[in-house]
């Protein structure tokens, strides 16, 4: 065979992503000595990134004798298309310390995408100087490729400086655009773009509705939605089914993600692999643990995302035991764990208190699959250490992770020496961050919470005149309640909700059985230097309890209620809500900011360790 018909065998491979003869035809090629002649190499090369090969074609780049911006362009491929965009940009290194090349558009088109994909925004600017250096500065496809890579930065202004500076605009570059702007949260431009864009496909309408919902306007996603369905755009693949089945797990809306869930299997999506994982983190997130687990054992076909959403979604809801289980069945099944698998084993461990199983889990995502522990990890871990009152061992992590702790890491810390009564560390923590420059509002609460309960009255006054100085404010407490066709926000305090009468009616009838069983306020939250009476009014009127007022009186007999809050439940009405459990015989579901209680005849979930 000569040369030009393994060039076009090559090819023929790369096309039909056949990997087996690909690794045929190198194999070939060796025997016939024709390894060495151009373009053999090249082609070869690309081949084996396209048919998923990675290593071979890792190993075959080494092994060329000299590489040109073909060679580069096509190893840089690989590694893009194998979601080793990490290692691209560490190996990019070489190309013109090693081989003494510049890159050409090619290479550089290749090298924004891994920029992009890892947001790697220090890497991603040096690129675009090189490029506006380079003999290439005007190639559109670069700057296409730049303006998604800007867009994932959140630099939305510096991706339309290039979009304007495109000369024959691409529909690519129109839908960057509209993306770039939606999914940082600029609507109104992203929606105006839209409008403005020559053609509008299938393509753009989701680009436009997804990163809605990603910047949390799921609401103003539906309304496209069905705006794009009035417009008569043919549903041909599912991924914009797939966003707003994940904007009704943002917005814990059940019955509008049951509803989404029928014109997924009406369109015959089912199937598909990214919807099913959609679909298992939607119903886990509404609370629907039990439909999120039917949809995972009925998938044909599982990938990483599929087993690690079911065991996020055991974490979540408290089944510990069975977010491990569901750990060894996986490994067992030949998939290969990742970071955010880790983060919801280890997430899992730190719910149950397993300090040993969550610090084995965390060597061995390390040791055994080689993946360096992010922030994330390292907070996830700092929690587990944190909630089981191990608060030394927590402090000296903080201190010695090769990862800068930020505000928040500093902050749960803080909120575990206060919830375990460590007093001495936590002002002493406390100090230093009020030392600091604070950006959270909440990590000011917790700051005044403190010293309050300490009565250092005079610096929960210094931190007030800290939070006036720099405007900020305190996020009220919420609670939404979702009654499939109607939901309602209540905050605390509300006294001003038209149903207000029959609420507070129901509220002082429920209250009064409390006490009868035995119930008594718990007011050690309520860190305000005021009486006793004042302080249990203002547990009284907690937005958690007024929604579950609301439910009682307007939900269906003897359905679950399901309620999202917005903080973390106090103990107190983490007491109320399971003593209402009982006495109304109703399962209560919330969410709150940091888990999923199910409250159920007197117990929750969480078995009182959140």
């Amino acid at each position: 065979m000569t040369v030009s018909r393994y060039v076009l065998q090559c090819q023929l491979s790369a096309t039909r992503k056949n990997p087996f003869f690909a690794k045929k035809l190198h194999a070939q090629i060796l025997k016939t000595g024709l390894d060495r002649c151009e373009p053999l190499p090249n082609t070869l090369l690309d081949a084996y990134g396209k048919c998923g090969l990675v290593e071979h074609a890792l190993q075959l780049f080494e092994e060329l004798p000299q590489r040109d911006n073909i060679s580069w362009a096509s190893v840089l491929t690989a590694c893009n298309l194998a979601n080793r965009s990490q290692q691209a940009l560490v190996i990019s290194r070489s190309i013109i310390k090693v081989d003494m090349l510049q890159p050409d558009h090619f290479v550089l088109a290749s090298l924004v995408k891994a920029c992009a994909t890892v947001g790697a925004v220090k890497q991603g600017k040096q690129v675009h100087a090189r490029f506006l250096l380079s003999p290439f500065w005007e190639d559109d496809v670069v700057k296409s490729s730049m303006v998604d890579m800007y867009s994932k930065f959140g630099l939305p202004d510096s991706a339309r400086a290039v979009f304007d500076s495109i000369s024959s605009v691409s529909s690519i570059s129109w839908t960057s655009m509209i993306s770039g702007y939606a999914c940082n949260g600029r609507k109104s431009e992203a929606i105006e773009m839209f409008h403005k864009a020559p053609h509008r496909n299938l393509i753009s309408w989701t680009a436009l509705i997804s990163g809605l919902v990603q910047s949390g306007n799921g609401v103003d996603g539906f309304y496209l939605f069905i705006e794009m369905q009035k417009e008569g755009i043919n549903i041909e693949e599912p991924l914009v089914l797939s966003s707003l089945v994940g904007a009704c797990a943002n917005l814990a809306a059940l019955e509008l993600g049951k509803q989404m869930h029928g014109l997924v299997i009406t369109l015959g999506y089912e199937s598909c692999i990214f919807t099913s994982n959609a679909l298992i983190d939607m119903y886990a997130k509404c609370s629907d643990l039990l439909s999120a687990k039917d949809i995972f054992y009925n998938m044909c076909r599982k990938d990483v995302v599929s087993w690690t959403s079911i065991i996020v979604a055991a974490a979540q809801h408290g089944q510990a035991e069975e977010a491990l289980a569901l750990y060894n069945k996986m490994v067992l099944s030949g998939i290969r764990p990742n970071e955010v698998t880790f983060l919801g084993l280890v997430y899992a461990c730190s719910n149950a208190g397993l300090v040993n199983k969550g610090q084995e889990l965390f060597r061995s995502m390390v040791e055994d699959y080689g993946i360096s522990p992010s922030l994330q990890h390292y907070t996830c871990l700092l929690d587990l250490f944190s909630r089981s009152g191990h608060l030394d061992k927590a402090e000296n992590l903080i201190k010695r992770m090769p990862v800068k702790p930020d505000e928040p890491s500093w902050a749960a810390l803080l909120s575990a020496c206060k919830r375990h009564s460590d007093t001495q560390k936590a002002i002493r923590i406390a100090d230093d961050l009020l030392n600091s420059k604070i950006e959270y509002p909440s990590t000011y609460i917790l700051l005044s919470n403190i010293y309050a309960g300490a009565g250092m009255w005079e610096n929960v006054s210094k931190v007030r005149r800290l939070m006036m100085v720099n405007e900020v404010k305190k996020q009220p407490g919420y609670s939404c309640i979702d009654l499939g066709k109607e939901s309602h926000v209540f905050y605390a305090g509300e006294t001003s909700h038209p149903m207000k009468d029959k609420i507070l009616a129901l509220m002082i009838e429920l209250n009064a059985e409390m006490r009868r069983i035995g119930y008594v306020p718990d007011t050690s939250s309520v860190l305000h230097d005021m009486d006793q009476q004042e302080k249990e009014r203002q547990l009284f009127w907690h937005s958690e309890r007024l929604a579950v007022a609301y439910g009682l009186l307007k939900a269906i007999p003897g359905t679950t209620i399901r309620i999202v809050k917005n903080l973390r439940v106090c103990g107190d009405c983490h007491t109320v809500l399971k003593l209402i459990s009982t006495i109304a015989g109703r399962e209560i579901y919330v969410r709150d900011a940091k888990r999923y209680h199910h409250f159920k005849d007197g117990n929750c979930s969480c078995n009182d360790f959140w």
